[in-house]
């Protein structure tokens, strides 16, 4: 049983059609697929292949965290690290919620999920309507960042901050 419902190279996913990729999304779930669920993975997948194209490393949708049954949507393996995204797809705000639920997430892979225990992981909320402000990358002393909060058209300079600033070594797809 796969831990995620779509895993492959970001080289992969970016050449792949968006539909394709919703076909596999949709096919592994196992919950009613609503239209508000597919509106929100084809919105994400679109996002994710307009803010990657200059990207390497590996991407899973609907990642579930070990011994704690709970998927996070997006996983990109990237310069070294890992980003924890949430999307908020149509919100013009950062819930506290959505906060706390990304960076439990985070926390949640960096506690229970052998391969992320010495990585970076940075937790990333995407309000894809909201305001943004300075994007700013802090880790605390156990490599998880603080959350970062962007709107739907940041995430491509979050990875180049990541990729200037804090780039380590590539993590190898395994899910």
């Amino acid at each position: 049983m796969s831990r995620c419902y779509y895993s492959d190279s970001i080289n992969v996913f970016l050449r792949k059609e968006a539909n394709a990729i919703f076909g596999e999304i949709a096919k592994s779930n196992e919950f009613p697929l609503d239209d508000h669920q597919k509106l929100s993975w084809l919105t994400q997948i679109n996002l994710l292949k307009d803010s990657l194209k200059n990207t390497t490393g590996s991407i899973l949708f609907e990642f579930t965290i070990p011994r704690m049954g709970r998927r996070v949507d997006c996983i990109l393996l990237s310069y070294g690290c890992v980003f924890v995204i949430e999307f908020k797809v149509g919100s013009n705000q950062f819930l506290s919620s959505a906060i706390d639920q990304v960076t439990d997430y985070a926390l949640d892979l960096k506690n229970f999920h052998e391969g992320s225990h010495s990585k970076k992981i940075i937790p990333i909320l995407i309000a894809t309507e909201a305001k943004n402000d300075k994007i700013e990358i802090e880790f605390n002393n156990d490599l998880v960042a603080k959350p970062v909060l962007i709107n739907s058209g940041n995430l491509t300079s979050v990875i180049t901050l990541i990729k200037t600033k804090h780039s380590d070594t590539e993590i190898p797809l395994s899910n």
